[in-house]
């Protein structure tokens, strides 16, 4: 959709509200509509954020669907 089109609808971003307006066109926060994000101690992880593009490639056979079947 371009701004020409449908020019009474606001595409937004998808991000939500955070608050709401008062009548004196303030605006509050409601810190429940927050999005806060819980991040674990990571302090001695072996793990390391990228990939390297130098990795070995791997022959991997395809898998078929007997290969997910029960015996």
């Amino acid at each position: 959709m371009t701004a020409k089109k449908g020019r009474n609808f606001y595409k937004g971003n998808r991000t939500g509200s955070m608050g709401s307006h008062t009548k004196h066109g303030k605006y509050v926060v409601d810190l429940g509509k927050v999005r806060t994000y819980v991040v674990p101690d990571l302090t001695g992880c072996e793990l390391r954020p990228y990939v390297s593009h130098r990795g070995e490639m791997l022959k991997v056979d395809p898998c078929s669907a007997a290969a997910f079947t029960a015996t």
